[in-house]
């Protein structure tokens, strides 16, 4: 552990605040939990609060125990992985993409469409299911509601 300020510290701000991967977040995480600075400590903090791929968000939470961080002079507190959906209205957005493409689209097309429509969306449901995505989205396609026209 380094008492002081990485000299990256401003790419390191800019990965953590990438809300298009969650690996460079996760990857800005184990940099920054090698230093104890406030600057990494605050950003540790809220990614440890509220990042919404829980991977990321428990890899901060355990840096922030190392760094015995504490808010409003309690421990941080790991909430449990979120169920459900973690974008309000992903459906909605899911049936745009479908509308979108051919009626005869690959996964691998959709794929391609969602995250450039939606790609804070896209990788938070990617790394939420990391090997599970495309058996969930292929779940989720056959379940949304039937195309109009």
């Amino acid at each position: 552990m380094v008492k002081g300020t990485p000299d990256n510290i401003e790419e390191l701000k800019r990965m953590a605040n990438n809300q298009n991967s969650w690996r460079e977040r996760l990857d800005a995480v184990h940099q920054l939990q090698n230093y104890d600075c406030p600057q990494s400590r605050d950003i540790l903090t809220r990614l440890a609060i509220h990042d919404i791929v829980f991977k990321v968000k428990e890899a901060a939470f355990r840096a922030c125990q190392v760094l015995k961080v504490t808010k409003n002079g309690q421990p941080i507190r790991l909430q449990k992985k979120k169920q459900g959906n973690l974008i309000p209205d992903i459906n909605k957005k899911l049936t745009k993409v479908r509308d979108s493409l051919p009626e005869s689209f690959t996964l691998e097309e959709f794929k391609t469409e969602f995250k450039k429509r939606y790609p804070a969306a896209y990788d938070a449901y990617e790394g939420d299911k990391e090997k599970q995505f495309d058996k969930w989205l292929g779940n989720v396609i056959s379940s949304l509601p039937k195309k109009k026209g």
